[in-house]
């Protein structure tokens, strides 16, 4: 979708992004059969449906805004702002953009894929928090041991991604609630050294942390779609 920005032809996804898609597309078709044959909770399938559907869109969003912020990360070599040229700073400007989209992004999918969670497994997260997040929901799944072997995989996961997880959570916060996240070391460098110059953040950890939480998204997705299908075909949804 964004390829065609560097020249590129659209690729066809590959691995675990392939396998994730086919297995959203599955539940979406068997959901699909089931309404049409009149079997199961009608309205509850189609919810399941769409949100299937909104996820596999929301999966090729996320993995176009990490290619495009990954590529134009490449295409920076200076140390701090003042030093770019031009082209240099346009590339930079660009690259906050899709680092941006592709943060916020990571957490917006993860909540809807909480909220498919819930539905499907009737976790029934809300009597516990009304606004909940997928990492409520998972740790819910824990507490009642439900779904074991889905619930401690998708934990797995998470635990082996914890800390990029927490250093892009913190970037989405402070993007959300209290500035641009690419001002953040910014404020922190200038009380350290008023008057020198500021220094880039980071961009080899933050395109490593987001590549990290991309894998993570893939892998969740992955998991819990294999899971919902083998109910779906078992007839136990």
């Amino acid at each position: 979708m964004l390829r065609f920005m560097f020249g590129e032809t659209e690729r066809e996804p590959a691995g675990g992004l392939r396998e994730t898609y086919e297995l959203l597309e599955e539940f979406a078709s068997l959901a699909s059969s089931r309404i049409k044959s009149g079997a199961g909770n009608g309205e509850r399938l189609r919810k399941l449906e769409i949100w299937a559907r909104g996820l596999r869109s929301s999966l090729a969003e996320l993995e176009q805004s990490q290619y495009a912020a990954s590529v134009l990360k490449n295409r920076i070599s200076s140390d701090s702002v003042k030093e770019m040229s031009p082209e240099e700073r346009l590339n930079y400007d660009r690259y906050v953009y899709f680092d941006k989209n592709a943060f916020i992004r990571v957490f917006s999918l993860l909540d809807k894929l909480g909220t498919l969670l819930n539905e499907l497994l009737e976790m029934k997260t809300e009597r516990i928090k009304p606004h909940f997040s997928y990492f409520t929901v998972l740790r819910h799944m824990r507490e009642r041991n439900a779904h074991p072997k889905l619930t401690w995989k998708l934990n797995e996961v998470k635990e082996q991604t914890k800390d990029a997880t927490n250093r892009l959570r913190k970037r989405r916060n402070t993007e959300i609630h209290y500035m641009n996240s690419e001002m953040h070391d910014d404020l922190i460098q200038s009380q350290r050294m008023y008057g020198e110059e500021i220094k880039l953040e980071n961009l080899g950890q933050q395109g490593d942390d987001l590549a990290v939480c991309l894998h993570m998204v893939i892998e969740s997705l992955r998991l819990t779609f294999r899971y919902g299908n083998s109910l779906l075909k078992s007839k136990s949804l």
